[in-house]
C-alpha cells in the first residue's frame, strides 16, 4: 500500500473554511480519480503556532504504479486549484509513505 500524504499549514483565519472545503470539495474530488482506495483526515496536536493549524490528508493507494498514475494525470490540476483558491493562506508539502510489513 502507498499513502499519499498532504501536509499543510492553515491560516487560523480561514480555518474552519478550509476544513469544510477539504471535507466537502479537494477530498470527493481527489477520491473520484478512483486511484485511491480511501484517506484518512488529521489535525495535528500538541503543535502550538501563532501562523496556523497543521492537518494531514492521507489518500490510501494501492500501488506505486496507481500512485505514479494519479500524479501525472492529476496533481498538477489540483495544485492549481488549491493554489487559486488558497493562496498562501493553506501551504502544503507531500511525501509519499510505503506500508511496510
Amino acid at each position: 500500500m502507498i499513502v499519499y500524504n498532504h501536509t499543510t499549514k492553515v491560516d487560523h483565519e480561514i480555518e474552519e473554511e478550509w476544513i469544510s472545503w477539504q471535507k466537502e470539495n479537494y477530498i470527493p474530488e481527489v477520491m473520484a480519480t478512483g486511484f485511491c482506495t480511501g484517506f484518512h483526515f488529521y489535525k495535528l496536536l500538541g503543535h502550538d503556532d501563532d501562523e496556523g493549524k497543521i492537518f494531514i490528508t492521507q489518500f490510501l493507494m494501492n500501488s506505486q504504479q496507481d500512485y505514479a498514475t494519479f500524479i501525472k494525470q492529476f496533481s498538477l490540476s489540483l495544485e492549481k486549484k488549491v493554489a487559486g483558491k488558497w493562496g498562501e493562506r493553506a501551504v502544503s508539502f507531500c511525501t509519499v509513505l510505503q506500508n511496510v510489513e
